[in-house]
């Protein structure tokens, strides 16, 4: 995976930086290598999360067990996103303080967004009318709901039967990961299809004019992995950070280059128990954190809003940043587990601060480059939510059993 990074961003840059036919060429060539990979990984990924999850849940049987994963994951979620926003805010207004202020690009276009749900709306929505149309859809937190909702039911039912329903539902997760084992093998080739024609894209021009912007975010997303990720596993996981870096090293190559956490699920699945983590814990938190931890995009939200405010010269009040704090607090928790997903979801955060939608334009011209950096701390956080996790709930199961 490192060497078709690599790869992709090499001949992406020099065909950028010298208008090259060939390697132009190349890097659009390989594009439907990248669409290719991206598609076979999505294919096995709702079904496999559906059954892994669906097996978690029954192999509990108590409710009350379900209970205490959910809530220290959900828990680590929450307490772990709302500082993220607030570093990205506070870093990114440090850093505008000693920078000319940066032209706004001519052509800039406003994305077309769609409105982010209420409250009620939200929690609504959680329960799907037709799981088959969900899948068909791609929401993968209704699915979610749907499987962690009939493996509690399956496991109230006498011994033989929910041991026959988490049997298949084993057997068909099994696989499912064979299968991504396979695709897993075309990595190179589909990561350099992915990496080279957005870099050949992009090139070094208009990484420089937003240099500010990019180079602060990456900052401070590395920051945040070592302030918050790295003492909360070794204080609450009892895992080193050595140990905790290497053993997340390939799901953070995997979602840097795919930038999404449903193509790097299967890799986390793999790499969890190297870290001490139990299969009932990966199979219910890993997925559960795949659809709701976001928060390297909680960041990249906030950071993006203040200097869009900044970039169209708006005095925002004290009160709009915390209303625009609230909304990408919340926001993070919606980002769909696809690339660029983040920005589609900042109209409420621009809204509170008065900046035009525009802005939303500029940033998709030059997101991969955060996008691939805030993915990586996702999946960073994944694996740090089962970490906790095991340790909070495990404990409780082993000392009541």
């Amino acid at each position: 995976m490192l060497l078709g990074l690599v790869a992709g961003l090499v001949v992406g840059l020099v065909a950028s930086a010298t208008g090259s036919p060939i390697l132009t060429g190349v890097a659009a060539a390989s594009a439907p290598l990248g669409d290719l990979f991206i598609r076979g990984i999505q294919m096995v990924v709702i079904p496999l999360v559906m059954a892994i999850v669906f097996a978690g849940v029954a192999r509990l049987g108590d409710t009350r067990t379900l209970g205490r994963m959910g809530g220290s994951a959900l828990g680590f979620i929450l307490l772990t996103t709302a500082p993220a926003v607030v570093m990205g805010m506070v870093a990114m207004h440090l850093a505008l303080g000693f920078v000319p202020p940066v032209p706004v690009p001519d052509g800039a276009v406003a994305a077309e967004v769609g409105e982010l749900p209420g409250l009620v709306d939200f929690l609504v929505g959680l329960i799907p009318r037709n799981p088959f149309a969900a899948a068909a859809e791609g929401r993968l937190l209704p699915l979610l709901v749907f499987s962690i909702l009939f493996g509690a039911a399956a496991g109230t039912l006498a011994a033989d039967a929910r041991d026959r329903l988490v049997g298949v539902a084993e057997a068909v997760s099994d696989a499912f990961i064979v299968l991504v084992q396979w695709i897993l093998w075309t990595a190179p080739v589909g990561i350099f299809g992915l990496v080279a024609p957005a870099t050949a894209r992009m090139g070094l021009g208009l990484l420089q004019s937003l240099a500010v912007f990019i180079v602060t975010v990456i900052v401070t997303l590395f920051v945040f992995m070592t302030v918050v990720y790295l003492p909360v596993v070794a204080l609450v996981g009892r895992v080193s950070p050595r140990r905790f870096i290497q053993g997340t090293l390939a799901s953070y190559t995997m979602g840097f280059t795919t930038t999404s956490s449903v193509a790097t699920l299967p890799v986390l699945l793999r790499d969890a128990p190297a870290l001490g983590v139990s299969r009932r814990v990966t199979d219910l938190v890993l997925p559960l954190a795949a659809s709701l931890n976001r928060a390297g995009s909680g960041l990249f939200q906030g950071a993006s809003v203040v200097f869009l405010a900044w970039l169209y010269g708006i005095d925002v009040p004290g009160g709009a940043w915390v209303g625009a704090a609230l909304a990408c607090f919340f926001a993070a928790s919606t980002v769909a587990p696809v690339p660029s997903a983040s920005i589609m979801t900042l109209a409420p955060a621009l809204s509170a601060v008065g900046a035009p939608f525009a802005g939303l334009g500029i940033l998709l011209g030059i997101d991969r480059i955060p996008d691939m950096f805030r993915s990586g701390t996702n999946m960073t956080g994944h694996m740090a939510a089962a970490i906790v996790t095991e340790s909070l709930a495990g404990e409780d199961d082993g000392s009541s059993g």
